[in-house]
């Protein structure tokens, strides 16, 4: 591939039925400017960032232009939305241009979101204010550095045009790359129609794309359900040991593929509390931070529902099989997260002794209101010989509460029994405890520094810092420590 290369489609949705999406072009915009470009991923992706800073990339970025071998579409989809049904959803303002193949041998989807009006917009403008495209951008590279599965930013504009919501804003697109776009909700609108062929002809383009394996198997789409339940449950609890919070779980933004998407009003916890909520519109606190676990086993048991007239000829084989792979979801969870959150205290997962001493740590640290983040890679810290870290510390602003030293006492003992030595132990810690998170109010000031002031500054230090988010250096410190009383963010908005 030439080292100036633009994006190579190759393109394998459009080959599906026309029931599956809509052909549908982005709406130029009148004056865009580049923002910023993924290097690292573009280099992954085979696209050179030399045609990206060209003017014929900016161009297709802002939608202005169509790159040769791109086939514009805006897909179809349902969903249960905070719970409550709608038949019919869609790309209300994403355009997906078309598909690549990646240096490391992938498929990847190529979406611009914010590219304006399409056949599912239900009534809305199709734009996407600068904000939440920044937001996005921030927060979705800050968990691909956290090696949690994620739809990816490649690039970001401005498009010189304003977008009313609760007041003017300036209007931006982003570039978003996902392994596809595929979700639960895709299949619930086909389900939903009764259109049995269309569920099949998704399942095995599922198949084929995402797990080929479960094509090998003696029921392929039983294994498809299970191979898609284990990729959920696990990217849950990757969420749940972040104090990650998506804000918004419904069934048209759960991946298929396992992957993170749509970062409206998500946020990660400042202070811990299990019934954490952010997001603006859930009033009721549907998916809080303690909700997000049985939540996904709700959404896939609604992909099990869509795939019953596929899994089995006969019908209550079907249902058994369906059953038992969402039974199943609870513990394939709950191994996932024991192991993750054992590994954050330098323990061995997998037994009761490190079980209870991570639920008791977590009790302690709500009553103390104590920082999540702050306080797991504090203990990292502390794991070290002599108790130490060689290199900065975050105590220089942040200490344990003082409630923590009998579980401390504990932890010690556990962790000495295990008979793994500080340095190790200390390793293993560091590598698994970020310091730096895409904390709310760092968000909302490289926004506000945007929207308000044209700064963009703040932005791109913003995504530079989190690209290495366990690498502490004290002069970085502001990324690091927790918001004071008027610094944070109590609520967060979908953008829509």
């Amino acid at each position: 591939m030439s080292q100036h290369s633009s994006p190579q489609f190759d393109n394998s949705y459009t080959s599906l039925p026309e029931r599956f999406y809509a052909h549908q072009k982005p709406t130029p915009v009148r004056a865009p400017e580049l923002i910023r470009i993924n290097q690292a991923l573009a280099a992954q992706l085979g696209i050179s960032t030399e045609w990206l800073t060209s003017a014929q990339g900016l161009q297709v970025l802002a939608g202005n232009e169509i790159a040769p071998g791109s086939e514009p579409i805006a897909t179809v989809y349902a969903g249960h939305q905070f719970g409550n049904w709608n038949p019919q959803l869609g790309d209300g303002r994403a355009v997906l241009l078309g598909e690549i193949i990646g240096t490391d041998g992938q498929r990847y989807d190529m979406q611009l979101k914010g590219a304006g009006r399409t056949p599912f917009a239900r009534g809305g403008d199709g734009r996407a204010p600068l904000g939440p495209v920044l937001r996005e951008y921030v927060v979705s590279e800050a968990m691909a550095a956290l090696d949690v599965p994620t739809s990816r930013s490649l690039a970001a504009v401005v498009t010189g045009e304003q977008v009313m919501r609760d007041r003017p804003q300036p209007g931006g697109i982003l570039t978003r790359i996902c392994s596809s776009h595929i979700r639960i909700g895709t299949f619930q609108y086909f389900a939903g129609l009764g259109d049995t062929e269309a569920v099949r002809i998704l399942a095995d383009h599922v198949i084929a794309r995402h797990y080929p394996e479960a094509g090998e198997a003696d029921r392929p789409y039983v294994a498809l359900l299970q191979a898609v339940i284990g990729r959920q449950a696990r990217l849950i609890a990757q969420w749940q040991q972040l104090g990650f919070i998506h804000g918004v779980m419904n069934t048209d933004n759960t991946l298929i593929s396992g992957e993170t998407i749509d970062y409206g009003p998500c946020a990660f916890m400042d202070e811990y509390h299990p019934h954490t909520v952010f997001s603006s519109i859930d009033t009721a606190g549907r998916y809080a931070f303690v909700n997000q676990p049985p939540i996904g086993q709700w959404n896939l048991a609604w992909l099990a529902r869509a795939l019953l007239p596929i899994l089995d000829t006969d019908e209550d084989a079907a249902v058994q099989a369906a059953q038992q792979a969402i039974d199943d979801y609870v513990a394939l969870y709950q191994a996932a997260y024991d192991d993750l959150m054992a590994r954050k205290l330098g323990l061995r997962g997998g037994d009761e002794e490190s079980s209870s001493l991570v639920e008791e740590l977590l009790g302690l640290m709500a009553t103390a209101n104590a920082d999540y983040t702050l306080t797991f890679r504090r203990l990292a810290e502390r794991a070290g010989p002599q108790g130490k870290i060689d290199g900065d510390s975050v105590a220089d602003f942040f200490e344990l509460p003082d409630s923590l030293a009998p579980w401390l006492s504990k932890w010690h003992a556990t962790v000495e029994r295990q008979k793994t030595s500080p340095a190790e132990r200390q390793q293993q810690m560091l590598a698994l405890n970020p310091v730096f998170i895409a904390r709310n109010h760092l968000v909302e000031e490289a926004i506000r520094a945007a929207e308000d002031e044209g700064d963009l500054r703040p932005f791109h230090d913003l995504v530079d810092r989190l690209a290495a988010p366990c690498d502490y250096q004290s002069q970085d410190g502001r990324y690091a420590m927790p918001p004071t009383l008027g610094q944070r963010v109590r609520n967060t908005f979908c953008g829509t």
